[in-house]
């Protein structure tokens, strides 16, 4: 059979149309509450008909495989061989050339068109078609053959209209261009948008990463509970809630680590938790309220083996899901595949801002006041009340922290910083933790386990303290926790790892909202 002559269609042509040989030209100014008028009355005649949904077709073949399985063969060779598929997906173009007629649908994998006339799937079913729009979703079975012009498509035997779409598409011509319309109607995104499905592949297949690695190296993965009845794990404003039943205040998670490490002290000796958690803070492009971490724990082991072991997954992911270490973000290179820088604090400050050198640096007044000079509150109780260690930190994330381009490991945190790590036995006033920064930004937050129960519960009483002074990102006491610590727990190493962070990285991805599905905006406008 000789095929018309087609014009391979190399974008999507997302408007609202209905094009006849004699008439190709869209009128892309109707308004779209008649449209949707139009085709609510469509669909009232649909079930007039029968079943206006049906849910009686399994596709059998996807587009993506089709291509790749067939996308080389000859014109010859497919019609000799006759290959039979059934598939389904959403119309995204639509022409209507009298006899003959075509559309461009697209499932779960890609695209693939579709070939109707009346010879093929009846006179009465092509003259339905005709009046089907883009956006419905439609399924047929037929043969596999390429067009003249070299495009696979499928020769439609029978064509059904499985799901009617009332709302019309964004147009061709501007597509969805309003950034926030984009993450409000993730759907509609994921429709249009090659890239964004593109994101969330990737995404999903880093995950996968993520867990598979974490498993070839002995960690059981856990869950712990959302709901605490104390905040713990982390320095944060959480989000609070009631609980009817316990007629008790609780709280969203902000960090499974007391939860992990009480496995720890139970026995478990390596475990981990890929979590959702959530912060009562603001939103910018490096931060969601609610977000994915994945914390681990490993007894018998400290933050050195942490780095160690942290720096091997995060490049060990970056192979299996980007195929290199070697990462493109934002028009520059970030190579994974050379070891990690590790800078204490003040050197990091000494080597990115070289105007702070030597005794200065540990001098708390000069410190406040070289603070006060960026413009830090000198009465926020973080820093009304700190040492010179946390002084220090905060003159590092002022100066030093985003100018941290390449993976580097900020070591060796200030006690007053650091709750819940353990104490280093030769150097005083810090802990044997750190924070990996990549693109100036915090990816991962290490230390070896403070597991030493009275000097935790010190903590915890200093940690009150502060509460009570004003800083109400300080943590709970928690009992139970101390009396977790009180059986006994090994020496042990911890880590958590911002998953929605290294998307952003492996996804060449500017905001956070770009790596999350659905991110949290402000409630809409009735």
């Amino acid at each position: 059979m000789r095929e018309p002559r087609l014009l391979r269609p190399t974008v999507y042509l997302l408007f609202e149309t209905t094009m006849t040989e004699h008439n190709q030209t869209p009128d892309i100014q109707i308004d779209e509450n008649a449209i949707m008028a139009e085709r609510r009355h469509k669909l009232s005649q649909l079930r007039a008909q029968g079943v206006a949904f049906p849910n009686d077709f399994v596709p059998e073949h996807r587009a993506a495989q089709l291509h790749e399985q067939y996308g080389a063969w000859t014109r010859e060779d497919l019609e000799q061989a006759n290959v039979q598929v059934s598939i389904a997906g959403r119309m995204m173009l639509k022409r209507v050339m009298g006899k003959a007629s075509f559309a461009t649908v697209q499932d779960g994998t890609g695209q693939i068109q579709f070939y109707i006339n009346d010879k093929g799937v009846t006179e009465a079913v092509h003259e339905q078609f005709k009046h089907w729009d883009m956006g419905d979703i439609v399924a047929t079975t037929g043969q596999l053959f390429k067009t003249q012009h070299g495009e696979l498509s499928v020769r439609c035997a029978n064509l059904r209209l499985l799901s009617k779409s009332l709302r019309p598409l964004p147009d061709k011509f501007h597509g969805l261009a309003d950034q926030e319309m984009r993450y409000r109607q993730r759907y509609v995104d994921l429709i249009v948008t090659p890239e964004t499905r593109a994101t969330f592949i990737k995404r999903t297949k880093a995950m996968n990463a993520v867990r598979e690695f974490m498993v070839e190296n002995n960690f059981m993965e856990v869950e712990t509970p959302m709901l605490h009845p104390i905040p713990g794990g982390a320095s944060a404003k959480p989000f609070i809630t009631h609980h009817n039943a316990l007629d008790m205040q609780m709280f969203l998670r902000i960090a499974p680590e007391l939860y992990l490490k009480r496995l720890i002290v139970g026995g478990f000796e390596r475990v981990f938790e890929i979590n959702r958690s959530f912060r009562n803070e603001g939103v910018s492009p490096r931060h969601n309220p609610e977000f994915t971490m994945m914390e681990f724990y490993a007894a018998y082991t400290d933050y050195q083996w942490l780095m160690n072991y942290t720096e091997e997954l995060l490049r060990n992911v970056a192979i299996r899901a980007t195929g290199s270490a070697t990462l493109n973000y934002q028009g520059k290179v970030l190579d994974l595949a050379p070891a990690f820088d590790r800078l204490t604090i003040v050197a990091a400050i000494e080597k990115y801002a070289p105007q702070y050198v030597g005794a200065a640096l540990d001098d708390a007044d000069y410190l406040r006041a070289e603070l006060k000079k960026h413009g830090v509150d000198l009465n926020d109780p973080q820093v009304k009340n700190a040492g010179v260690g946390a002084l220090q930190l905060t003159l590092f994330e002022e100066v030093a922290e985003h100018l941290l381009w390449n993976p580097t490991f900020i070591i060796d945190y200030p006690i007053e910083v650091s709750p819940l790590a353990r104490a280093s036995d030769t150097h005083q006033g810090i802990t044997e933790r750190f924070e990996l920064f990549m693109t100036g930004r915090e990816v991962a937050n290490g230390f070896s386990e403070l597991n030493d129960p009275e000097d935790q519960s010190e903590r915890f009483l200093a940690q009150v303290a502060a509460k009570d002074a004003g800083d109400d990102e300080a943590m709970f006491y928690d009992a139970d926790y101390i009396r977790a610590l009180e059986y006994g727990m090994p020496p042990t190493g911890g880590c958590g790892i911002g998953l929605d962070r290294l998307m952003m990285l492996l996804t060449d991805n500017p905001n956070i909202r770009d790596v999350l599905l659905f991110p949290h905006l402000r409630k809409e406008d009735a």
